[in-house]
């Protein structure tokens, strides 16, 4: 029993502790706090005390120093007081974490890259210009026999494509056998004999040789000096009868094409580039060539010519790559894609491409200030990759720049308004008449700066559509004379300082082709 009671005034003596000590936590330490020196005050910290950083993505979690998320975010400092980040700089936009996290901003370093592209193109397998051949005979005639008779065979340099028979031909042999027979037989007579046979000889053979009689038909002539019936053509040079004309029997003129000979161990691809490519085309590059008919082989060339005509109806230019064609695998007439790797080897400044907001005028990148602030900035841009541009001026290696929603986020903030600080910090004026040009400016002056201003009374206010109707006066750096007509507004903000009556000093600019819109309003300048 003693027992039993010593044990339950432990447990007593305990909760009486537990209680004690909670009673205490709540109403501070029994201890008092030394008390501050007579006749200080504590004064209020100038400066706002960091806490912490937050997910930027509005998630809960929480950092003692900066860090990124895994998209790369910065993490966002949360100051006492209840302040959220500082207010940002002039000419830069704040978007809010629920509103990035909504558009789903996504940012990427500016970094140097070798920027390489593949210029692709359409194309055509043609044979080498150069590597055809035409036998034509020069003389007329009949087609006697045809050694070679069907389109597409395959001939060697020296194979015998056809015989033919012309009496012409036959005169001439024996003229040439007459006068070489006479040279031998005058030997022994005068001088001026002998020169003359041989005139005629010499003239004989070159004859013979203008219709392409070949060496060994006049070899053979010269020797038995017996004039042949008929005249054997044979190939020039070793390839595919790509053209046959003759027929047994027929009669042919001077000139007429009868076979057509050409030598496919080499070949051509004419490629159409796209005008806008062809900057990037030069001759000498290689090129890599697929066909169809074998999508496992890729064959290999070099840029040989660049035509100097464009198509009016496509567009494009016509590029020649000269490559080898082993096998004959390569048909004339076949399609090709062709794929032109072009580029330079240093390394450049260069962003993805889905970065760069083109207006048209000029091109934007939004870079992020860090705590959800993004400045917008004018860039000069230069050769383009499949998924990247270089940046010539405009951004630093290393600044991150918004790479998705950029356009959202033109939509949804007065990027406008934010664009009028690019040149030069603006200073508040003195008085909202400040903010005008100055009477007697010059409009080349006035249309230097940053949009433009004027003075004017509200006519009518609409909000559901955001316009303004004003009577303005002359506007000297568009050369506008006094008239009323209907401005859009930035942003709901502006609407509540616009009232029927009231006489307002607006700046304006123009966002698209006649579209103006008022980007700041003041209370005018009361008239003396």
């Amino acid at each position: 029993m003693k027992k039993f009671a010593a044990t339950l005034g432990a447990v007593v003596v305990a909760i009486a502790a537990a209680w004690g000590g909670y009673w205490f936590g709540a109403n501070g330490s029994a201890v008092p706090a030394p008390s501050a020196p007579a006749g200080g005050t504590s004064a209020p910290s100038a400066e706002r005390k960091l806490l912490y950083y937050r997910n930027p993505m509005g998630l809960p979690d929480t950092s003692p120093v900066p860090k990124k998320d895994q998209m790369g975010m910065d993490y966002i400092p949360v100051y006492s007081g209840g302040d959220v980040e500082p207010e940002g700089a002039p000419g830069t936009l704040r978007i809010s974490t629920e509103k990035m996290q909504k558009l789903g901003v996504r940012t990427e370093v500016a970094t140097r890259l070798v920027l390489e592209r593949t210029v692709s193109a359409a194309g055509r397998v043609e044979p080498d210009e150069r590597r055809i051949y035409t036998i034509a005979p020069k003389f007329e005639g009949y087609v006697e026999k045809l050694h070679v008779n069907v389109t597409g065979q395959p001939v060697a340099k020296g194979q015998a494509l056809f015989e033919v028979y012309s009496p012409e031909l036959v005169s001439a042999q024996r003229e040439y056998a007459i006068a070489a027979s006479g040279s031998e037989s005058m030997r022994g007579a005068g001088d001026e004999v002998v020169d003359s046979m041989k005139r005629l000889t010499q003239a004989s053979l070159a004859r013979l040789r203008n219709w392409d009689i070949s060496d060994e038909q006049l070899r053979a002539l010269e020797k038995t000096g017996e004039a042949k019936r008929t005249v054997t053509f044979r190939s020039p040079v070793t390839g595919i009868v790509t053209t046959k004309k003759a027929l047994q029997g027929m009669r042919f003129i001077p000139g007429e094409m009868l076979y057509e000979v050409t030598d496919l161990s080499s070949v051509w691809v004419i490629a159409d580039v796209f005008e806008q490519d062809i900057g990037s085309v030069r001759a000498g590059a290689m090129a890599s060539v697929h066909v169809g008919s074998y999508p496992d082989k890729v064959f290999r060339g070099r840029i040989t010519y660049v035509y100097p005509t464009l198509s009016a109806a496509t567009r494009t230019i016509p590029v020649r790559i000269e490559l080898a064609n082993p096998g004959q695998l390569l048909k004339p007439a076949m399609f090709a894609q062709i794929e032109l790797a072009v580029g330079s080897a240093a390394k450049t400044l260069v962003v993805p491409d889905t970065a760069v907001i083109d207006s048209g005028l000029r091109r934007i990148v939004l870079v992020d200030s860090g705590a959800g602030h993004f400045e917008p900035r004018v860039v000069r841009t230069g050769a383009r990759a499949s998924d990247h541009i270089e940046i010539l001026e405009g951004i630093k290696e290393g600044e991150r720049v918004v790479v998705a929603a950029n356009f959202l986020i033109d939509a949804e903030s007065n990027l406008k308004a934010a664009l009028g600080s690019l040149s030069a910090p603006r200073q508040a004026p003195a008085s909202p008449a400040a903010a005008l040009p100055p009477p007697g400016s010059t409009p080349a002056a006035a249309a230097s700066a940053i949009g433009h201003s004027t003075e004017g009374k509200v006519e009518s206010v609409d909000p559901r559509e955001g316009t303004v109707s004003l009577a303005h006066g002359p506007v000297a750096s568009l050369k506008w004379p006094a008239m009323t007509m209907e401005f859009q507004v930035a942003n709901e903000a502006l609407l509540k300082t616009l009232r029927p009556g009231a006489s307002v000093a607006i700046e304006f600019v123009e966002r698209q082709p006649g579209e103006w819109v008022i980007t700041g309003v003041q209370p005018a300048a009361p008239r003396k």
